[in-house]
């Protein structure tokens, strides 16, 4: 079976693809750093699914945790696909950049670039060893439009989605593709506007499909708009400048 590992995969996002990978075959190393919630999605999925898949609790930033998550999927037999998935906002709610503080900036560099770049690096042996190797960045608008507030936030992802450009780049036999979600209706969109008039978003589970959409058709790395692989027809997945 083919292997994956998501981090951030105990809620949100990241369970929803843990949730549609495992419908497809797939075994799983999920990462969050609360170790009950992810042990419970980790079972659930388990019980649904009958995927292996191994819940390794720890904060991403820490570079024994992420050799730990490496080490996980070589024990299930290699590593094809790595998502990287878990984000922090930086300031909660978000705030102009003239009041964002500097230590939150720097936490979210540090988890939403730096642990990144690590855990591919950790990773990168056992994805070349793959047949079909892949790396998922989730990046966001915010990288590429300029929207009051999420300045901080929008420059950690911005720096991740040129990351997975050169590394596109840099390793041609591999798969990189940085996706925008779109909107969502998840607790970091609630924390980073708390205030924001209550309007229906798609839930997780209806992007998922998505980022199955890429693993099944290989397109060439780069940026894609989840939005527009879900509209798309096939074979035309949408690229996101």
């Amino acid at each position: 079976m083919p292997v994956a590992l998501i981090t951030g995969g105990s809620k949100g996002l990241g369970r929803a693809l843990a949730e549609v990978l495992a419908g497809q075959g797939w075994d799983l190393v999920l990462d969050a750093r609360t170790a009950g919630v992810l042990e419970t999605a980790a079972e659930e999925v388990r019980e649904r699914y009958g995927a292996r898949v191994v819940a390794v609790p720890g904060d991403v930033t820490d570079a024994m945790h992420r050799a730990e998550l490496v080490a996980a999927a070589g024990e299930l037999g290699g590593l094809d696909l790595l998502v990287s998935n878990a984000s922090v906002l930086g300031a909660e709610p978000l705030v102009r950049l003239e009041a964002h503080p500097l230590e939150g900036l720097r936490q979210a560099l540090e988890t939403n670039v730096v642990a990144a770049l690590g855990l591919v690096q950790e990773a990168l042996p056992l994805l070349r060893a793959s047949a079909a190797g892949a790396v998922v960045v989730v990046s966001s608008d915010a990288a590429a439009e300029a929207y009051e507030t999420w300045g901080g936030y929008g420059a950690s992802k911005a720096a991740l989605d040129q990351l997975a450009a050169v590394l596109g780049v840099e390793e041609p036999r591999l798969r990189v593709w940085a996706v925008d979600p779109g909107d969502m209706d998840t607790d970091l969109y609630e924390a980073a506007v708390p205030q924001d008039g209550g309007e229906r978003r798609p839930s997780p589970a209806r992007v998922a499909p998505a980022f199955l959409r890429l693993v099944r058709e290989r397109p060439a790395s780069g940026r894609y708009s989840a939005p527009a692989l879900l509209e798309g027809a096939p074979g035309a997945a949408g690229v996101a400048r």
